[in-house]
């Protein structure tokens, strides 16, 4: 304010540089919090220190920008003096020489800048809307028969997609729908795809894929129309768009993400090698148990055997017969066994060729229907037996148990890998022998072989 009357102000009204520009700043903070800017970057200037000083202009002004060192990191792109960029900023002050600038938070080139900004805007929007909501997310099946891949036909994605799915899961039926993946008109042709194969029904879960590239590249996959078609479908969709660093609105709606189109086919293919690994598994569980079933059945048969008393020639004849029910029920589940064995190695030989989850369902329905018969097969049995025991029980005061081995058998098992000993094709002198009596075992070794 100018002075008259030759007074002098009073000593709070006179402002040193410093307090000026201290407040000045303050005010400019609070009034431009936060602002983007466009303008051409000019002066570009990279000291040791790291930090980039540069000025943005347009036709008419320019202003001084600065942007620290640690803010840097989210740079996807060099800057370079004449490039068109779109900047986010604090408006500042820089006290030492009383002129204002830009302190930068975040640069992208102009094209790019734009679009950043729509897709934050549409992102806002839809998640607002609830596309994005877990509640909405769909579950895939463990082994999908047919999967459906929506991307370019021509492109490197839909060559490592079918790569891996031929490698890991080559049963499933793969079907390809063909669309642009960038370009004008390209969201609207990835949803018409889309909704194609939803309405055609062919598939158990979707595989939206493209390549890497710029978020001008990766664009399509960032409209509107693209994303609520995928909230919209029925079928569950696994987006694989671009890079581990790329993030597509459609991935977001999508029902999961995937950082590349090979993770995404990683991601709904089940492993054919962990699969047969699993039945194997499932295999050894299944014969243990029909093992020890038919051990406890003949414990009790014996058991059983015990009480019944004599004349000593019905109590044989009684004896002969348990021994043969018992006979043809370890020929029965032999049988069942090897018939079983013979099952999983066909399936194992087929698992490539056919649909897992299909035929596994069908062999473990199969072994539980085997198990089943088997269990009343020897109910049956051993209720027959009882009934006669339990007939003679009035007749008979003693009873004298004669087992298999008790009459003089033996069972001849190798150490090692417990296997019986059916045979000498596999023997040789010097192998470790266990020999299995009524009451005790015997360790032997071979000494030499007599073929008869």
């Amino acid at each position: 304010m100018p002075l008259s009357n030759n007074k002098s102000p009073a000593a709070t009204d006179i402002y040193t540089i410093s307090r000026l520009n201290r407040e000045v700043r303050t005010v400019l903070e609070e009034v431009f919090p936060t602002v983007w800017v466009r303008g051409e970057i000019s002066n570009l200037a990279k000291p040791a220190s790291g930090h980039l000083y540069f000025s943005l202009k347009d036709s008419s002004a320019q202003v001084r920008c600065a942007m620290f060192k640690n803010r840097q990191s989210s740079l996807r792109f060099e800057p370079e003096n004449g490039m068109q960029i779109v900047a986010r900023a604090n408006v500042g002050l820089y006290e030492g020489r009383g002129e204002y600038q830009l302190i930068i938070q975040s640069l992208e080139p102009a094209g790019a800048g734009a679009l950043q900004l729509a897709f934050e805007a549409l992102k806002q929007k839809l998640a607002a809307e609830g596309l994005f909501d877990e509640d909405h997310k769909k579950l895939f099946p463990l082994f999908p028969k047919n999967i459906g891949i929506i991307t370019s036909a021509t492109g490197a994605a839909v060559r490592d997609i079918l790569s891996i799915l031929k490698r890991r899961y080559p049963a499933a039926n793969v079907i390809i729908y063909p669309t642009l993946v960038q370009g004008e008109g390209a969201g609207i042709e990835i949803a018409n795809a889309i909704k194609r194969a939803e309405r055609r029904k062919e598939c158990d879960v979707f595989i939206l894929a493209r390549g890497g590239g710029s978020i001008e590249d990766l664009w399509a996959f960032n409209e509107e129309v693209v994303a609520r078609t995928i909230f919209d479908i029925t079928t569950p969709l696994v987006s694989g768009v671009g890079h581990e660093i790329d993030f597509t609105i459609a991935d977001f709606v999508a029902d999961q993400r995937a950082a590349t189109p090979s993770a995404a086919a990683e991601l709904i293919s089940p492993d054919s090698a962990e699969v047969l690994i699993k039945l194997k598994h499932r295999e050894e569980q299944l014969i243990r148990t029909q093992k020890q079933t038919l051990h406890n059945y003949q414990s009790r048969v014996e058991l059983l055997s015990k009480r019944v008393p004599h004349p000593q020639q019905r109590l044989i004849e009684l004896i002969q017969r348990t021994d043969e029910y018992s006979m043809r029920l370890k020929h029965q589940v032999e049988k069942q066994i090897s018939n079983k064995k013979m099952a999983m190695t066909e399936i194992a030989g087929k698992i490539n060729e056919l649909n897992p989850a299909h035929k596994i369902t069908q062999q473990i329905e199969k072994v539980n229907v085997l198990e089943i018969q088997f269990k009343k097969s020897i109910t049956r049995s051993l209720e027959k037996a009882q009934d006669e025991v339990s007939s003679l029980s009035q007749l008979l005061n003693t009873v004298s148990p004669i087992s298999t081995l008790e009459r003089g058998y033996a069972i001849v098992t190798e150490p090692k890998t417990n296997k019986i000993v059916t045979n000498t094709k596999h023997l040789k002198s010097g192998d470790q022998l266990r020999i299995r009596l009524a009451s005790s075992e015997i360790d032997s070794t071979v000494d030499s072989i007599h073929e008869k």
